[in-house]
């Protein structure tokens, strides 16, 4: 099939080099529909004015922004008992270190909760998924807020991150749904500063919850954020699900059913197909643990938001005891240098992405290649594992805080900057079935971040804080380095995934 782009040129769908290509209908385009800016569209939109790429930008916005608003609340509601250890465990008269299970175990069930919601919205479609997991975590709020026991509460984090994890690895296939290839870097960086932003800015905001309305009030505020989104997500978040592969791009636009008017856009049931099966997703979902790539980010985010969770409990005991003796609510401001990091990140990171991988792109004569993202690695690589060092070496020798202060920033910025690298690159590799993919690189995330911090403080008593903050280092080079691998042989490495599995399938069906 040749589809006729714009000014009449001709479209191959053709593949010139690569037979697994992530955008298979038409990554590897020379010719065809452009921006604006003379930017060839990948993948190519439809004449069909209720394609998404098709929709005007606020109602893009309108969308995207409210679901990532969910996500700050999702990780803001993980990350919110890291600042409530010592309250928490003198109230249910337990340790410190089972007080951190409601963060570390929460965010298992987070990721793990991610194998639920992604199969689902292949067969409901996204909006009523995000609508209704609104709803239950809010839900499971109002629980953790009434809970008396220690059980009671943890059993309301387990079941409450299950539930909020339909913000979480879900969005990035929001993204793919939405924008195209030369805008992906910059819009998925709204999502991780919003990861972030709950990540970071969410113990601030509850640390002053704990320190002057108690820590119930922490479960109070994210019940109360999450009721409002709901309804505001009722009017903004629109069905992005959209069956490309199935799309004649020759069809002109008279083909296509005139746009759905607002009213239409808020149905539930744009997005369903009845054709799809829930364990079929499910079982093809899992076969990803064996593509190499799909693992490999999953690790490379995971070495960050494990430090970041380990660090900031770590926090919690070091920062209020001597020689420190912080309050709890200037536990929270040291959050604040997380968040700056991020935003520093945002403004080199987004953008900077986009023109190495669109300048690799010219180069290439207009052919795409996800590998082209993989040199901004560098600027995480070098910052984030300094700063881990400088943050453990600052708290062993009980030096001035404010080196540890840097040292978090400096993770705030490789968190984020190198999360939007891999992330987008996953996309990137396996857009057919990006949103399975982005499913598994977060279970892998989130299972390394329980491990992590589960044991990081048997770790520092075996190791002393030194020789552990060293070798968490090591540990995050060794896993950053696995980039390098990515960008030589990720092309040779997606030819290899795309042999089986859910590629496999996606191939056969072209």
């Amino acid at each position: 099939m040749s589809p006729i782009g714009e000014k009449g040129v001709t479209v191959s769908n053709e593949e010139t080099s690569n037979p697994t290509s992530h955008e298979l209908e038409d990554i590897e385009l020379v010719e065809g529909k452009r921006s604006k800016k003379g930017i060839l569209l990948r993948p190519q939109p439809s004449n069909d004015p209720n394609d998404p790429l098709n929709w005007p930008y606020v109602q893009k916005y309108a969308t995207y922004l409210t679901i990532c608003f969910f996500a700050f609340l999702g990780l803001l509601n993980s990350s919110n008992f890291t600042v409530a250890i010592v309250p928490v465990s003198k109230e249910f008269k337990t340790t410190t270190v089972r007080a951190g299970y409601l963060t570390s175990i929460q965010l298992l069930a987070m990721g793990l909760g991610n194998l639920f919601w992604m199969p689902m919205m292949r067969i409901v479609g996204k909006r009523p998924i995000y609508l209704s997991s609104l709803i239950l975590l809010m839900v499971t709020n109002i629980w953790g807020y009434y809970a008396h026991s220690y059980d009671n509460l943890l059993a309301s984090r387990i079941i409450g991150g299950f539930m909020s994890a339909a913000a979480d690895a879900t969005v990035p296939s929001v993204v793919a749904d939405l924008f195209y290839f030369h805008e992906r870097g910059h819009f998925m960086m709204f999502f991780h500063i919003a990861i972030s932003a709950g990540v970071f800015l969410g113990p601030l905001i509850n640390a002053y919850l704990v320190q002057y309305a108690g820590w119930r009030w922490m479960l109070g505020f994210v019940a109360i954020a999450s009721g409002v989104t709901f309804v505001i997500g009722f009017f903004t978040i629109h069905e992005t699900a959209y069956a490309r592969d199935k799309v004649n791009l020759e069809l002109p636009d008279e083909a296509y059913p005139a746009k759905r008017s607002y009213l239409t856009s808020l149905s539930l049931s744009h997005g369903y197909d009845s054709e799809a099966s829930f364990f079929r997703w499910f079982a093809s979902t899992l076969v990803l643990l064996a593509y190499p790539p799909v693992v490999i980010v999953g690790l490379t985010i995971g070495v960050c938001v494990g430090w970041n969770i380990s660090i900031q409990l770590t926090s919690s005991r070091t920062f209020t005891a001597a020689p420190y003796h912080w309050t709890i609510h200037s536990l929270g401001l040291m959050s604040i240098a997380g968040f700056v990091g991020a935003v520093i990140s945002f403004f080199i990171g987004g953008r900077l992405i986009d023109f190495i991988a669109n300048r690799a792109t010219a180069r290439k004569g207009g052919i795409a290649e996800p590998e082209f993202r993989l040199p901004a690695m560098i600027f995480p690589a070098i910052i984030g594992p300094m700063g881990v060092l400088t943050y453990g070496m600052i708290i062993a020798d009980k030096k001035n805080y404010w080196g540890a202060i840097v040292g978090f920033a400096m993770l705030g910025f490789a968190l984020t900057a190198a999360s939007n690298v891999v992330v987008t690159y996953a996309v990137d590799a396996y857009r057919p079935i990006s949103g399975e993919v982005l499913v598994i690189v977060f279970v892998v995330r989130n299972v390394m971040a329980c491990l992590l911090s589960l044991y990081i403080q048997d770790w520092i008593q075996v190791e002393g804080i030194k020789r552990a903050f060293g070798e968490m280092v090591g540990i995050q080079y060794a896993i950053f380095s696995l980039s390098l691998v990515l960008y030589f042989f990720g092309k040779r490495i997606r030819s290899f995934t795309g042999t089986f599995g859910p590629m496999k399938k996606v191939l056969q069906g072209r």
